[in-house]
């Protein structure tokens, strides 16, 4: 955990959140800017920075089971987008590593 980290507060329930769901290697929950009718967040519980620093323990298969099984639970069995911006030029806001499921609504590409 990283005391500075908004989301290792949100994990650790010193912020606030609405969950979806919780496994022992993910959080999932609720954006607070959505940008489609659907718009959580998947957060690891350990801190990882970016994609960049994934080690070779993460639970990667855990990560698609959650996000397969948040996706049905909210109805989204028609399509969704599963979003992980890396870096400052791919406008990652929380230097925490997470993963945005969008959907209730039809894409266009590119977004915008």
């Amino acid at each position: 955990m990283d005391a500075e980290c908004v989301f290792c507060s949100i994990i650790s329930g010193r912020l606030p959140s609405a969950r979806v769901h919780e496994s022992d290697n993910f959080v999932v929950i609720k954006d607070i800017n959505p940008v489609a009718p659907v718009h959580l967040l998947v957060i690891p519980k350990r801190h990882v920075e970016s994609v960049l620093s994934v080690s070779e323990d993460f639970p990667a298969g855990e990560f698609f089971d959650v996000v397969k099984r948040v996706a049905e639970q909210e109805g989204l069995r028609r399509g969704f987008r599963l979003v992980v911006n890396t870096g400052i030029e791919a406008q990652q806001s929380v230097p925490h590593m997470h993963a945005h499921i969008l959907g209730g609504r039809s894409f266009t590409w590119p977004p915008g």
